[in-house]
């Protein structure tokens, strides 16, 4: 078995959420996942097929991150993987309705940090080990640290 990163190119303006499923209908469900959750989110999707043609199969409304998410899906080369671009979106808007997908077998991650797949090679193909997501804590939050969190997320609106 050998082990690679793989690095994630996020385009400008987007959160990725990667994941793993298992049937070929994932595609068609993402894509009604967001287009109901966050009818103004610009989005990109693709899935790769384990089995059967095992191509990347692509969805989206916006070429440019349709391209980005099939670039990285393949990049990644496992199977059952899936690989969502979300612009004018937040994961935490989708993430539930996705992890509530009855495909949907696990989230690696849903960020907007730079991204590396950890994915391992064996014979048989290839699977994604897990992620490094961002970048290692400096130090423990402080009571300034703790007042500049709450009042950035009343800020962009997620607590009152």
């Amino acid at each position: 078995m050998n082990l690679e990163l793989v690095p994630v190119t996020l385009p400008d303006g987007t959160n990725v959420v990667i994941g793993q499923s298992h049937f070929i209908k994932t595609i068609e469900d993402l894509y009604e996942i967001v287009v109901t959750g966050v009818p103004q989110a610009r989005f990109g999707v693709a899935f790769n097929e384990a089995s059967g043609p095992r191509l990347v199969r692509v969805e989206g409304n916006a070429d440019d991150l349709r391209r980005a998410a099939a670039d990285t899906a393949r990049a990644i080369g496992a199977g059952h993987v899936f690989v969502l671009f979300l612009g004018d979106a937040f994961p935490i808007n989708l993430l539930n309705q996705i992890k509530a997908c009855p495909e949907v077998c696990t989230v690696f991650c849903a960020t907007a940090n730079p991204v590396q797949v950890v994915v391992a090679t064996s014979e048989q193909g290839r699977g994604v080990v897990g992620v490094i997501d961002g970048a290692g804590p400096l130090a423990v939050e402080e009571p300034a640290d703790c007042d500049a969190r709450q009042a950035f997320l009343r800020k962009i609106g997620y607590k009152r």
